[in-house]
Order: structure tokens, then sequence, then C-alpha cells
């Protein structure tokens, strides 16, 4: 469906290097990562906003890569919407149809098919200046969906919206993806790359530095940025310290000692684990963890599943607890705890 290959493009202090990846039909492919990333620039050169110093695009097959913008078969919704203050609703839905010179009563009926699927036929009238922050959003939406776009590039689409805006939005998104609409999606928040994505590539620094599904990529990060980026806290620097023959290694972290299961590997590098794989008990456990240590709870604050619970083991090392566990083992700040990691939930990420 859309394919591009090394495409680059240099500004005065910033380039954009050899971005390559491809999105398959009815894909909802996320672009992920943080403010000046570059992930909006391959957005307006994929449209042809932005002219390429080098690389191909591709759009089902076809080589788009010197193609006007008109010409693509793509439709960008801007991060600042770009609605036409002067037009009534119907009016921004229908001006890419009257731009194609579609005929007045086929414009009508287009507009409030799409305004019926967005839900928002009843704001038809309205001057965009009356509505909210979602409505207008809808209405961006709306008049990119008007030209039936091969690939939907939408750039922070759910950054301008509050919380409770953004579970409608999202739902639309999903829906719209589902009855096979292609999305390229830019955005920072890795809780929205979870929700939406069937595929994500990670952007740092101009280029692309992790491809894959999300699932695959937050919990198999393939750097000390992603892992940062994705939200990991339990991630530790230090060196392989011990091998077994059974592909189980012992890693060297101020003196404590994480058992994890891995190939052949270099001896230095990261370990991370995630916070639901940690287990807090008062008693020492008796499971067949390897990893099994003593500290002492240094902070613990409510989260929307539960508590985030510190422990200072000689590193700190973060645990999510149920509000019932928190309750029923009387966990508070500087109660001596155990906790316990097994060896398959942890991660070696080499140092690069």
């Amino acid at each position: 469906m859309l394919k591009v290959e090394g495409l680059s493009k240099k500004f005065k202090e910033f380039a954009i290097c050899d971005i390559t990846f491809e999105v398959n039909k009815g894909d909802y492919f996320m672009l992920l990562g943080p403010s000046g990333a570059g992930k909006s620039m391959i957005l307006e050169i994929i449209a042809g906003i932005v002219k390429l110093d080098n690389g191909q695009i591709w759009i089902n097959g076809n080589d788009v890569t010197k193609a006007s913008i008109g010409k693509r078969s793509v439709g960008l919704v801007f991060q600042d919407l770009a609605v036409f203050p002067n037009m009534s609703v119907s009016q921004n839905i229908g001006y890419p149809l009257r731009r194609k010179g579609i005929k007045k009563i086929d414009e009508q009926k287009k507009v409030f098919e799409i305004a019926e699927k967005l839900s928002i036929s009843n704001l038809l009238d309205r001057n965009p200046a009356l509505l909210s922050g979602g409505e207008l959003q809808r209405v961006a939406l709306a008049r990119t969906l008007a030209v039936e776009p091969k690939v939907l590039l939408l750039d922070e689409p759910l950054s301008s919206v509050d919380v409770r805006l953004r579970s409608g939005l999202m739902a639309l998104l999903r829906s719209l993806n589902r009855e096979g609409q292609t999305i390229l999606h830019v955005t920072h928040d890795y809780d929205e790359a979870i929700s939406l994505g069937s595929h994500v590539a990670v952007v740092n620094s101009g280029t692309i530095v992790q491809t894959g599904t999300p699932v695959d990529v937050f919990r198999n990060p393939a750097s000390e940025f992603v892992a940062n980026f994705s939200g990991i806290k339990n991630f530790f620097q230090g060196s392989i310290s011990d091998k077994t023959e059974h592909g189980l290694k012992g890693f060297s972290i101020n003196g404590l000692k994480v058992w994890f299961y891995a190939d052949e590997i270099e001896s230095n590098g990261f370990i991370c684990f995630p916070e639901n794989a940690v287990s807090v008990s008062i008693d020492k456990p008796e499971n067949s963890a390897l990893n099994t240590f003593q500290g002492t709870i240094v902070d613990i604050f409510p989260q929307k599943h539960g508590f985030e619970v510190w422990v200072d083991i000689g590193v700190r090392v973060a645990a999510l607890v149920t509000w019932e566990s928190v309750e029923k083992l009387g966990l508070k700040t500087d109660k001596k705890v155990w906790i316990s990691v097994k060896a398959n939930s942890v991660r070696f990420i080499p140092k690069v």
C-alpha cells in the first residue's frame, strides 16, 4: 500500500536520514517519538508538502516521489486542524470536493454521509468558532476523508483534546481502520500507540530506531532510548558476570546479581523488566523466581490500576501492586519487604 525507502531531507540544524518502512493495506501504523524527532516532517514528505533530497515513495505500487500533492491518494490531517474559520462545517467538509469540480448535489450527499459516519451531521450549519476541540477534530477528519484517501495521515490527532474526548476519538479511529481505512498516525504518546496501532516505528533524531508490533517493541526494546521512551521504569546498566550452559546469565548491578535467559551476548548492556513482573511480599517467597531480594519501601503512590511501589534493594525497583494487596500486606514507606522477578521476565539490551 505505502512504501517509503531511504527518505532523507537535510535542513539547517536537523536532518531526516534513510527513513524506510512499509504500511500494508488496512494497517494502523504509528510513527512514535519525542517532539522534534522528525515525525511530522516524514508525514509532510509523504504528502508532497516538503520535497525530499533522496529516497522514493510508492503508493499502491505507483512511484509518487515526484507527484503533486493532489495526485498522491493521501489525506493529511494537520495537528492544528486548519479548519477554515470563514466556512460552515458543511462547507469545510465539502471544500476538497468543490476543488475537484464535483456537482453540488453529489457534494451535499457526500458531505452528509461522512458527517453521519463521524456523528457531526447536527453540526453542518455551525461556524467552527462555536465548536469544541473534539468537534473540530472530527470536522478536519471528515474533510480529509471526503476525498477517499488510500492512506490517511494523522499528525498528533489526539494532542489537542481532553481525556473525556480522547476515548471517543480513539474509538472513531479504530472504527475507521476496521472498515478498511489504512492509517499512518504520528504521536509522542506510547499508550496511544499501544491502544491504536497494529505496527509501530520508533523515531529518534530523524531516524527510525525500531519497528514491529507495539507489543514486540515495548516488550523487547532494542535500545536504551526505546526502553526509556516507552516508560519502562526498571531499567539498569551493568555487565554479564555469570553464564550457564542452559542459557542462564547473571547480570551484575551495583553488587546485585539478576538472572535472565538469553543466547550468547556481549558482556555490557542493560536489563529491564515491567513493573507488573515484580511480586512483593512480607515474607521471603518460596516460589521458583531466581531473583529474590529484600529491601525497603521508599515510595508508594496510587496509579490508575493500583499502587506503584518503589523498593530500595541497593537499586530502586518499581512494582505495580493492586489496591487489595497494598491493604492486605500493609504496605507503606520504610516497611521491609521482599521482591521477586522471574528470570524469563527480564530482557537484555546490548549497549550500542
